[in-house]
């Protein structure tokens, strides 16, 4: 094992899109665990638009990543050395770590072992069978609460999370409609995940995302899927039916704007509608991981449900990677395979 550990490390709160100047890659020691707890060989590391919150220091439902400490990712790897009786070394493991080579793992911390042979890739784990696929399916089953012939729409539809939110939603009788950017999302939609209409947000004002939705959705929408916020959302308010149901999983368009929170403008309609929006995080289902998981593989493993995954190599590409997610360039989850020894 070498005795070097590369990390890539956050040195500036970035203001708008993060840069390369917020980061930087260093390495140091590769750390030996101590009583309780657990080296860890991470050798992909989830991408995601969440962890742009967690760069700043503000208030939220976790604390921010210290300057200079690793930027914290969902990882996947082996056992290096252990301390602790209950993992041995070449053990697969997925927990919440740093986008560095070597992470230790400490006690009560988040933690899981993984059976690598189970799967098509060791990379669903963060992908359809980790914590995307089932912040699909408890957010539009359990938040959303869709009933066979409603109307679902989701925005950010193309993403990791949407598009599975999508099939989910066919898959409980629903209509799907996604909005997503650029013509080829749009088609892959259709095409690749059964969606019944695609709309394409670009160079569209409310109005005409209003009209759009409208025109796919005659007799209104029943959930929304919410990734993305801003004159999105707004659009998706002016549609609601009687009791229409929002889940709220992310305001993607407001993670860098250096003008601050936009927020939605159309709340009245909720009142008019008698709808509820409801924001969630997935780690409130911890105790459910295993029955969401359950489902998730049954359904790819019945073809019911396509997971593309967008793998891109090197812990020196850790931000040319990040910033696909905020460029839309991605054709997948985004995993970063670390590399490395």
């Amino acid at each position: 094992m070498t005795t070097i550990n590369r990390r890539f490390t956050l040195v500036r709160r970035p203001s708008g899109l993060p840069t390369a100047a917020d980061f930087a890659h260093d390495t140091q020691p590769v750390p030996e665990p101590r009583d309780g707890e657990v080296l860890i060989r991470n050798r992909y590391a989830s991408l995601d638009p969440a962890m742009r919150g967690w760069l700043d220091d503000r208030p939220s439902y976790m604390p921010p990543v210290p300057l200079g400490a690793p930027v914290r990712a969902s990882t996947i790897g082996e056992v290096a050395a252990s301390a602790n009786p209950d993992f041995a070394p070449g053990d697969w493991v997925l927990g919440l770590n740093g986008i560095e080579d070597y992470s230790i793992a400490k006690p009560g911390g988040f933690t899981m072992k993984i059976d690598a042979k189970a799967v098509p890739s060791v990379t669903n784990y963060l992908s359809v069978l980790g914590a995307v696929g089932l912040t699909a399916y408890f957010g539009l089953l359990d938040v959303g609460k869709p009933k066979a012939g409603e109307t679902v729409l989701v925005t950010g539809a193309a993403g990791a999370v949407g598009s599975l939110v999508g099939q989910i939603a066919k898959i409980q009788g629903c209509r799907a409609i996604g909005i997503a950017g650029g013509a080829d999302k749009c088609a892959r939609l259709t095409r690749d995940y059964g969606f019944d209409a695609a709309i394409d947000y670009r160079g569209k004002d409310e109005a005409a995302l209003t009209a759009e939705i409208r025109a796919a959705a005659p007799d209104g929408v029943d959930v929304i899927f919410e990734n993305v916020g801003g004159v999105i959302l707004d659009a998706g308010l002016n549609n609601l039916n009687q009791g229409a149901r929002i889940a709220l999983c992310g305001l993607i368009s407001e993670y860098n704007s250096t003008e601050g929170a936009v927020g939605a403008r159309n709340v009245w309609q909720l009142i008019v509608k008698s709808a509820s929006i409801n924001g969630f995080l997935v780690s409130s289902y911890l105790d459910r991981f295993p029955e969401g998981a359950a489902a998730m593989a049954q359904w790819v493993a019945q073809g019911k449900i396509r997971a593309d995954e967008h793998v891109d190599e090197g812990i020196e590409n850790a931000l040319p990677a990040f910033l696909r997610l905020f460029e839309g360039s991605n054709q997948g989850k985004m995993i970063l395979k670390i590399g490395g020894e």
